[in-house]
Parts: C-alpha cells; structure tokens; sequence
C-alpha cells in the first residue's frame, strides 16, 4: 500500500507501462500480420498463445536481471568488430525481421496473397506461433532492458509489463480487424518493421541512427496515410450516394473498356496516322456499351408506360370497314401485327399478322371469326417490367395490350418496345425518330421516354416520380399546365423550349443545355 502512496514510484511506474506498450505496439503489428496467415477460427488463439508466450518471456528475463546484465560483455571481440550477447541476439532479431518483413512485403506487392475462399491454403498452426515466438524473444530483450533502465524495483517492472501485455491482448483484436479492412495500413506496418529490423541490425554493428530520425520518418507516414484514410473514406460516402445501378453499370463499362484497349493494343497498327481513328471509334462504341448497360441496369425502375407504344400511336383494324379499306390499311402501315378491334381501339377482338388477313381477306373469310382465334394478352399498366420479359415469351413473337385499371386500353408491347428500352429507338418506316440531334440542340417529341433523355444527358434528376414517364408528362407536371407554344421551362441543367403542342398535348420540343 505504501507503494502507491508513492507519487515518485506511481509516475515512474505509469512511464514505464507507456514505454512497454511502445515497444510492443511493433511487435503487436508483426502478431497481426502472421495470424492473418491462419484459418479464421485458429487466429484468436494464435495471438493469446503469442503475447502470452511474450509476457511469459518477459516476466522470466525480468527475474533473470543479473545474467541479463552480463550480455552486454564482450563475446566477439577483435579489431574490427565488437558483439556482446545482446547484440547477437539484436542482430538476428533484425536480420529475421528484415526477411520476413520483405517477404510479407513482396506477397502483397505482386498480389500473391491469399483471399478468404474455401480452398484457401492456410499456414499451419505451429510454423507461425514459433516465428511469433522468435520475434517475441527479441522485442522482450529491448522491453526487459529498457525496463531496468528506467526503475530499480522488480515489482514495479513486473506490474508494467503485465498492465502493458494485457492492454496489448485487449487491443490486438481491434489493431487486427483494423488492418485487414485497410491493406494499405499492412503495407505501412511492414514498412515500420522494416525500419525497426534496419535499426536492430544497425545497433547491434555499433553503428549510431538518431531515433529521432527513425521516429520522424515513421510520423510523417502516419500523418500521410491518415490522409489517405480520411479521402478513401470520402470517396466511398460519395459512391454511396450514386445509385447501385449505375455503379454496376459504370464498373461493367469500365471492365469492358479495359478488355476493348488490350484488344486496341494487341491488334492497332505502328502507324501513328491511325491511332486517332481507332480511338474515335472505339469512344463511339463505348458510348453504345453505355447506353445498353444503364438500359438493362435501369429496366427493373421504369414503369410498363415509358415501353409502350401510346394508343394514340397504335394502328388497329376496325372491322365495321368494307374489305377494301382493310386491304389498303394493311398495304400502307408497315406493320406486322395488328389488334383487330370493333368499332373502337377498346373493343378489341384479337391479334393477326397483316399477311395472314390479307389472304384471309382474298378468300373471303370472316375477319371477326379468324381474329377471335387468337385472343389478346392483355396485362395491366402496373406490372413490374421484369415480369414483361416472360409474358413476352409467352406470347411467341406478338405483341401484348396493356389496360388500366377500369379496362381502357393504354397502349401496347412488342418485343422491339422492349429492345428500344434497352438499346434506344428503332424508328419505323413511317415515322421520324424521337430524338434529332442539331448543332447546339436536339429536337425532341413530348412523348419521348425520360430514361432515354436522362442516358442522353447523364444525369439523374427527371424522373422524381411515377406520375409521369415522357417528356410532356415532365414539362406538364413543372409547369402546372399545358405549356403554350413558344414558352421556355428551366430544368437545370436543361432549357426546354416549347415548338409545337395543341390543347391536348405536347408534340416537340427543342432542347438546349445551359
């Protein structure tokens, strides 16, 4: 008790802990590094094996002061060199740190490690708890006599060595995990020990290196991965905030833009006048790979009215007409597939290829009785577009209706609808594209679809609802009204100037960025 009234022994012993804590924190590092070689479920047990085994070490080099004290005589001595038993034992502390270090070093530099699969090959047990062991022998000498360097009780220099082991023992858990997440940190610690091995060496050769040097060297590296942590962990709160879609789309393109220019060199020729040429080329066919990934990434989001065909847009056969205008309908719209309806668009009767009516209609067949053979499919507005995809195979090649909710047909879906989703617009024969690209703008429709225009302009804020899925949709909902001719809406970082609309709807558009 009269011990730790003692303030002089209390700072004394307090130092002390501080400075055992210190010179484990390196071989605390080096337990980390080996253990990671071992299976998951062997590596706690490695580590309290390890620095049990150090503190063991310590506490009996502690009782063995007096024979500690003559390893600092002479053993080799002539002249050109000088070694007492401590610098044997320093120099192959250093010597096998060096080496280890380096080899650690090399793995994780030419990518040799080994990643956590279920045929890893793990280290045995015992290889790597002797090496901690041997490393634990030389660290324990540098603790034991800096120990007996700085107090004279016994029981003081026990008491440090025990606070400062179990400190180590509670903490090298955490230190491990930290260094696992953080490769770049290994690579550091395998850097400090290889300027601790260097000095080891150095000591024991009598050669003088300033520890001030060593331990500026070694802050400055702290401070300049602190920095490194600091703009990783920035970096990956930011890719947070993208979408997981377009991080996987934009991680596909670049893996297929690194394939693409390993082609490009493998193949390109010596001469200089082409490579601008291939390039350009090759810029083009990445901006196609992009607009395919961010369509098949961005499917599952959209809604089964930015893919239809309108109804407005939808040609369909009334069969009240005389066979004539049937024929000359059929002859005039460059279509395949037709829903043959009576009277009006909602009361559909079935779907026919237009080359199988046109014969139907030669041989004076009734229209109404060959469609009814094949009913519509008819799918509601609000079916996921993932679900599109098999309902389309059920379909064999046709096309499929979509309805709302009281039965009044929206609109309709090809399997090309589906490939313009993805790919962009295939214009037909009889109509111009959605998108027109000018100088400094681009004409666009009203009904063009706001995932086209957002891959168009790379950006990610049109769409902020479901309540619309087309450019006129997005004007109406920002203005509150059907614009007029001639007025200009600002959508950063978009100008939006009306061309052509009616009292119904918006029918084009000029588009200009900001």
């Amino acid at each position: 008790m009269e011990f730790f009234l003692d303030t002089s022994r209390v700072a004394g012993l307090f130092t002390l802990i501080i400075l055992e804590v210190v010179l484990g924190i390196d071989n605390l590092v080096f337990v980390s590094i080996l253990t990671e070689k071992l299976p998951p479920l062997q590596r706690d047990k490695a580590r309290l094996i390890g620095l049990s085994l150090a503190l063991f070490m310590r506490l009996s080099l502690l009782s063995l002061i007096s024979w500690i004290v003559t390893l600092v005589n002479p053993i080799i001595q002539n002249k050109y060199i000088s070694l007492s038993g401590r610098d044997l034992i320093l120099l192959f502390g250093g010597f096998f740190l060096l080496f280890k270090s380096t080899i650690e070093l090399h793995e994780r530099l030419e990518n040799h490690q080994h990643k956590h699969l279920d045929n890893k090959n793990y280290a045995s047990f015992w290889p790597v708890v002797i090496q901690i062991v041997i490393l634990d022998a030389v660290f324990s000498l540098d603790s034991v006599i800096t120990a007996v360097g700085i107090v004279n009780s016994l029981l003081m220099m026990m008491i440090a060595v025990i606070v400062a082991m179990s400190l180590m023992l509670l903490a090298s858990k955490t230190i491990t995990s930290f260094m696992n997440l953080h490769p770049t940190v290994v690579v550091l610690c395998l850097s400090f020990l290889l300027i601790i091995g260097l000095s080891l060496v150095a000591e024991a050769l009598g050669l003088d290196i300033p520890k001030g040097y060593l331990y500026a060297a070694v802050g400055f590296s702290i401070i300049i991965e602190l920095f490194n942590q600091i703009a990783r962990h920035n970096f990956i709160k930011h890719q947070s905030k993208i979408p997981m879609r377009q991080r996987a789309a934009e991680a596909i393109l670049r893996l297929m833009i690194r394939e693409r220019q390993n082609n490009k060199e493998d193949n390109i020729s010596e001469k200089n006048n082409t490579i601008p040429f291939v390039e350009k080329i090759a810029s083009n066919a990445f901006q196609e790979e992009k607009y395919m990934i961010n369509g098949v990434l961005t499917l599952a989001a959209r809604s089964i009215r930015s893919i239809m065909t309108p109804r407005r847009a939808i040609s369909w056969v009334n069969i009240e007409k005389n066979r004539e205008e049937i024929r000359v309908q059929l002859l005039d719209t460059p279509h395949s597939l037709f829903p043959i309806c009576k009277g009006e668009l909602d009361e559909i009767i079935g779907i026919v290829r237009a080359k199988e009516l046109l014969v139907k209609l030669e041989q004076n067949i009734n229209v109404s009785e060959f469609a009814s053979r094949t009913p519509p499919i008819i799918i509601p507005d609000t079916l996921d577009p993932i679900n599109l995809l098999g309902v389309l195979k059920k379909s064999k090649g046709s096309l499929v209706i979509v309805s709302n909710e009281f039965g009044v047909i929206q609109g309709l879906i090809t399997p090309l609808d589906l490939l313009e989703a993805i790919a962009g617009e295939f214009p037909d024969a009889d109509e111009t594209p959605e998108i027109i690209i000018e100088k400094n703008s681009w004409l666009v429709k009203g009904s063009t679809d706001l995932h086209s225009l957002q891959q168009l302009f790379d950006i990610e804020h049109l769409i902020k609802e479901n309540h619309y899925a087309s450019l006129a949709g997005l004007l109406i909902a920002q203005k509150g009204q059907l614009p007029l001719p001639g007025e200009i809406i600002y959508i950063h970082p978009l100008q939006f100037h009306i061309l052509e609309s009616n009292e119904y709807r918006i029918d084009l558009v000029r588009i200009k960025k900001i």
